[in-house]
């Protein structure tokens, strides 16, 4: 090697350990700043998704039927329409004032996404690439203005990838993310296509135990009624703000029946892409096939999932593709003026592709030779 060559190396080398050295500040600072920005910027609005979880867990507590009835579509002030644990759940913050409790709850997604982050099985710099990518996305933005439950699902799905070799809590992570929202449940679908019934036994005990617990605190009638609600507000076409392939279709100008069958036909090759990581890709990448997929095949698809993103996005970092950043940078903050409806369901349809491609180009590994990081104190940069 010439002496030349050798000093340009070392050159990028020096820069490249300023970099990451930088990068930690630059992350923090960016989602401080922008996340400050946008709960600042909502005022009385901060918390508008959350005031209605408060006002379910305010009629638990009273007394009252957890679900009203009266709505006929989802988006509207107010609306509950979560599984009857979930409201258990939030029965403490249901005995706060709901300034104090907006407030806890928006702490409380900081730090649940900040420890899924902690948990995700990359390096240090794949993490603190993840918090700068968060600090600038328009879905974590908007679902802490809103006080959404993205961030706990982020959570309990980085739990999950964490611990794919744990049934207990991989199963736990799931049974959890069921009782929040529904979709998530489909983790133990894939548990089970991958032959991990010892997961999807804690999985389905967990489940079961919830909706029992759900039943004495809520009333029984509280499962018939969220049945009741879900069906009237689930129109994945129709729906306001809603970015699922068949909306998208329908609010570029296709007829109904052309917008139904593109939504149907989506649908369908979702679940043939889970079936397909499941039985030829490892399993890291067909569970975060999974993840976006559980989010993609949700009957309304807000923005604000797209949070979710990255989880594969950290996962196709950690293996030096750097391109894959883009994805979430999409939908970043400085471009959602003009980030079309389609970019949403797009991007998902990449989050699933993208793992598949790179899992099926690696191959199905056993769970035995799947290797996991250590903590972020002495993970590698």
């Amino acid at each position: 090697m010439s002496a030349r060559t050798a000093s340009r190396t070392a050159g990028r080398g020096r820069r490249g350990s300023l970099g990451r050295a930088a990068l930690p500040l630059v992350a923090v600072a960016v989602l401080v700043l922008f996340s400050g920005a946008t709960i600042r910027a909502a005022g009385d609005n901060l918390g508008f998704d959350f005031l209605a979880y408060h006002q379910a867990a305010r009629r638990v507590l009273e007394g009252l039927p957890l679900y009203d009835m009266g709505y006929e579509q989802a988006g509207g002030f107010g609306l509950f329409y979560y599984p009857p644990p979930f409201a258990v759940l939030l029965l403490p913050l249901g005995l706060l004032d709901p300034l104090v409790a907006t407030w806890t709850w928006t702490a409380l997604l900081v730090g649940a996404f900040g420890i899924g982050v902690w948990l995700m099985p990359v390096s240090s710099t794949v993490r603190w690439a993840t918090v700068l990518l968060a600090g600038l996305s328009w879905p974590f933005l908007f679902a802490l203005r809103l006080g959404q439950i993205g961030p706990i699902l982020f959570l309990l799905f980085a739990a999950g990838w964490r611990w794919l070799d744990d049934p207990v809590r991989l199963g736990a992570s799931a049974g959890l993310g069921a009782m929040v929202k529904l979709q998530p449940g489909l983790v133990l679908v894939w548990a089970l296509l991958t032959r991990r019934f010892r997961a999807v036994l804690a999985g389905g005990v967990l489940i079961a135990v919830a909706i029992v617990v759900a039943a004495v605190v809520t009333g029984p009638a509280s499962w018939l009624d969220y049945a009741v609600l879900l069906r009237a507000v689930s129109d994945p076409i129709e729906t306001a703000h809603n970015s699922t392939p068949g909306a998208v279709a329908w609010q570029l100008g296709a007829p109904m029946a052309v917008a139904a069958t593109v939504q149907v036909c989506a649908t369908i090759l979702v679940l043939g892409a889970v079936v397909l990581a499941a039985l030829r890709t490892s399993a890291e990448a067909s569970y975060l096939v999974v993840v976006v997929a559980s989010q993609l095949l949700s009957p309304i698809l807000w923005s604000h999932y797209a949070l979710l993103l990255l989880l594969p996005t950290a996962w196709l970092l950690q293996r030096g593709l750097w391109w894959a950043a883009a994805l979430p940078l999409v939908t970043a903050l400085p471009l959602v003026a003009v980030t079309p409806p389609i970019a949403y369901p797009l991007s998902f349809a990449a989050g699933i592709l993208l793992p598949l491609a790179v899992g099926l180009r690696g191959g199905r590994a056993p769970a035995s030779a799947r290797q996991v990081l250590p903590g972020p104190a002495s993970a590698p940069g």
